[in-house]
């Protein structure tokens, strides 16, 4: 939190000395503060792993985007066609996420993709029951889920 402060306070001070207040140059005081900062992360110690959150968060979104696009274009396919291809049910996977935050992050995440529905969590916080349309595999749909937790909880740590 504290690289992000420092960042977009850079990018202010880039628009500021410049003098030129568009979008386009404060992306690139964004940018240009950024690089600072991952060159002075290892003398701070309050910058750590800053510069990896940035390359983290940019795969993230790309993995989730074609997991949006695949679930998307699997139940456009099932509506689409006569003969109906799910096979709904309800599993329970468990979670390596601890905190409150973690645990509906990765719940909303499941959520948004099409196909599945997050209905529960456990008492103990350790199982996320989950609505899926196609329960065809369960142990494949339980690896899935378990992949798009483990690059979600990867932004956090």
């Amino acid at each position: 939190m504290i690289g992000a402060a420092w960042n977009l306070l850079l990018g202010v001070a880039w628009v500021v000395l410049t003098g030129d207040f568009s979008g386009g140059n404060l992306f690139a005081g964004l940018v240009f503060g950024y690089l600072v900062l991952a060159l002075i992360q290892p003398q701070v110690p309050a910058l750590n792993g800053y510069a990896q959150r940035l390359p983290r968060l940019v795969r993230f979104v790309g993995f989730f985007l074609k997991e949006l696009v695949v679930s998307n274009l699997r139940v456009s396919y099932d509506i689409v066609t006569p003969p109906w291809y799910m096979k709904p049910g309800v599993i329970a996977m468990p979670l390596k996420a601890r905190t409150e935050f973690e645990i509906a992050f990765v719940a909303n995440l499941i959520s948004l993709t099409p196909g599945t529905l997050s209905l529960d969590v456990s008492d103990d916080r350790r199982v996320l029951y989950i609505h899926a349309m196609f329960l065809d595999d369960e142990p494949a749909l339980t690896q899935s889920l378990a992949e798009l937790e483990r690059r979600a909880l990867e932004l956090f740590h």
